[in-house]
Order: structure tokens, then sequence, then C-alpha cells
């Protein structure tokens, strides 16, 4: 059984940052490809950043390019989302997500990802 779960999320002024952390159990997590997803209320969800399996590639959002870096730690099992200089328009609910990742196309797409963690609220205040 898959567990993911996301921790670091909170309240920040505009133009702060913050590290999202992401954990995985219960899968071959070297073996995935992550991504980082967010909803707001009202908003469809939609992709953020992704990674590939081994770390070499990254895909970004046009909305976070240059503010947002994605890394991993395979050993520890584990993601990151750097976010700096956050705004108002990045408040939403985080996700974690592990998949296969489909290709450079659609690394963005929640139809990738398989495995699920229940999220980390974002909030930036303008």
């Amino acid at each position: 059984q898959a567990d993911i779960a996301e921790s670091g999320g909170g309240l920040v002024q505009e133009g702060g940052a913050l590290r999202l952390s992401c954990t995985a159990s219960g899968l071959s997590f070297a073996n995935y490809a992550l991504a980082w997803f967010r909803q707001a209320p009202g908003k469809e969800r939609e992709g953020v950043s992704a990674i590939t399996y081994g770390g070499s590639g990254q895909i970004y959002a046009d909305s976070v390019k240059g503010r947002f870096t994605i890394s991993r730690d395979n050993v520890k099992n584990s993601v990151y989302l750097q976010m700096n200089d956050l705004k108002p328009e990045d408040t939403a609910m985080y996700y974690c997500a592990a998949g296969w990742g489909g290709n450079w196309n659609t690394m963005l797409s929640d139809e990738e990802y398989k495995y699920w963690g229940h999220g980390t609220q974002v909030t930036v205040s303008s």
C-alpha cells in the first residue's frame, strides 16, 4: 500500500518562500516520476512541476518558472518543491503525486500519476 505525505505548507507574505516536502513509502520510489500539483478554490487542479525518476529532467508550469525548483532524494524517498517569490495567486492546496509521468508533453498531466498525497495548504497574503 503506497502512502504519500506532504508537509511544509503554511501562511507566508507575498515575496516570501516555502519549501514543500513529500515522502513516499510502499512503492519503488526511484522508479517513478514525481510531480507537484495544486488546486485553488473554484479552480481545476493544475500541474506545477515534475521531475523524472532519475532526477535529471524537470519541468515547470509557465506560471512558476524561475521561482520554483523541484528536486528529489531517492535515498530518502522524498521530493521537494522550493518556492520563492511567492505571490497571492500561488495560494492553493499542493499535492504530491507519483507515477510513470508519460512523456515530456504529459508530465504535468494528472492522468499520468497513480499515487497521490492528501495535500498541504499554501496561503500567500498580499
